[in-house]
């Protein structure tokens, strides 16, 4: 039996037959609107993944070329320390601190033959390696050492310091790091540059052993001399005497330079040796060492033996340093700065003050109450040496490495003439 399609119907197309949904009048078939949207939302999702691969790729290279360029954004830490800097109150503009190098030129033709006179040795040079300088001066100056102290980390740890390549997670923890060890640069320059008045600066970790150069942060100066309420001039003097006698120090002795530095370098490997150390052992050996500590404060009871002996043999040398700086800069300068005694009465009051919130937390972090425990120790010794052997023995504490005080020595300048002067007087000091 045939049967006969409808009218107007093709055979196999009636209601409900495959392929006749939605066909119009005239047979063919309408868009198809929900497939089309679901390929173009399919073929957008290719391409915004496509643009965010590219992004993450360039990101990650970004970021890798940024971390792998060193634990410290130099030039970031200079302008952000440069910029606090000029924010502090009594900032001033570069004419006011050339205008005061006159005042500095002048105190050195006197400084410098006095200091000749008392300590028996020339001073070739030093007139001429002088300068006033702004806090941010000073802070640009200092970033050289702190370069110098990161290469020799970044060179001893090498690619442990550095993310590995493609790894976008090491990448961005590594570029987190890099942007905390700046600020953290920038505010510690930031924070002694409001402090600091004079330097000797000489960049001991430096290949190269040029002389040093004397600064003078002229802003801090100013203000210290006003709040002591002494002449301007006459502090300026008082403070080139203190670190120009640094400079005889270092540049009559061509031997201590390097032995400082070597000490320097022992305890930057040490450092270096601990952090390695840490990555195997975690805490452990740090935890251990504190436990079997044998006194000294609490850095000296994470070190090792020999790290602790390294580290007191450098703490005795500054003290020793800063100690005959204090020591002179009165002896002399009570040859031509009539009130030499009350400047000092007054700078010792200011400087035991004791610092509080902040000024304080971070006095004691970067061992400020260490350093003036170091002036005032080491003053004590120089001063009980002249007392037990005169000039004579003075004069021999920079004999050489062999006539260095001890740790013990330090508290006992009489035992000190004994060992290296062999004067008998020395038992009775």
């Amino acid at each position: 039996m045939m049967v006969r399609a409808a009218p107007g119907r093709a055979a196999g197309t009636g209601a409900g037959a495959p392929g006749s949904r939605g066909r119009g009048p005239s047979g063919e078939p309408p868009t198809d609107r929900i497939g089309l949207l679901r390929d173009r939302g399919w073929a957008a999702g290719v391409v915004v993944g496509a643009i965010a691969g590219v992004g993450v790729a360039w990101l990650n290279r970004r970021v890798q070329r940024i971390a792998r360029g060193g634990l410290v954004d130099w030039p970031r830490a200079e302008r952000l320390a440069a910029a606090h800097l000029a924010r502090v109150p009594g900032s001033l503009d570069a004419a006011a601190i050339g205008r005061a190098g006159a005042s500095y030129d002048a105190a050195m033709r006197r400084i410098v033959p006095a200091l000749e006179a008392e300590l028996g040795t020339a001073l070739p040079g030093v007139v001429g390696r002088h300068a006033a300088v702004s806090r941010a001066d000073w802070a640009r100056a200092n970033l050289v050492a702190f370069r110098l102290l990161y290469g020799h980390i970044e060179g001893a740890l090498g690619e442990r310091l550095r993310p590995h390549e493609g790894n976008l997670g090491e990448g961005l923890a590594a570029l987190m790091n890099r942007s905390l060890a700046t600020r953290q640069i920038a505010f510690v320059l930031g924070y002694l540059g409001t402090r600091v008045l004079g330097q000797y600066d000489i960049a001991l970790l430096s290949a190269e052993a040029r002389p040093g150069q004397l600064l003078f942060v002229e802003e801090n100066i100013r203000a210290t001399a006003e709040s002591l309420r002494v002449p301007v001039d006459d502090f300026r003097v008082w403070v080139a005497l203190h670190e120009t006698t640094h400079a005889f120090e270092f540049e009559a002795h061509p031997w201590l330079r390097p032995y400082l530095a070597e000490r320097m370098e022992r305890q930057i490997a040490g450092l270096i040796d601990d952090s390695r150390l840490l990555s195997v052992d975690g805490l452990g050996q740090l935890v251990r060492r504190w436990r079997t500590r044998d006194g000294g404060g609490f850095l000296e009871s994470l070190l090792d033996p020999e790290q602790r002996r390294t580290f007191r043999e450098t703490q005795t040398l500054m003290s020793l340093l800063e100690g005959f700086g204090d020591w002179v800069m009165d002896r002399v300068g009570a040859s031509f700065l009539p009130d030499v005694r009350l400047l000092r009465e007054r700078f010792e009051a200011r400087r035991s003050q004791p610092r509080r919130g902040l000024d304080g937390i971070m006095s004691r972090l970067m061992g400020m109450d260490l350093k003036l425990a170091q002036y005032r120790r080491g003053e004590q010794f120089v001063a009980g040496v002249a007392s037990a052997g005169g000039a004579d023995a003075v004069a021999r504490l920079w004999d050489g490495p062999e006539s260095l005080p001890t740790e013990a020595e330090l508290g006992d300048p009489a035992a000190w003439v004994r060992r290296v002067v062999g004067l008998p007087g020395g038992a009775t000091a």
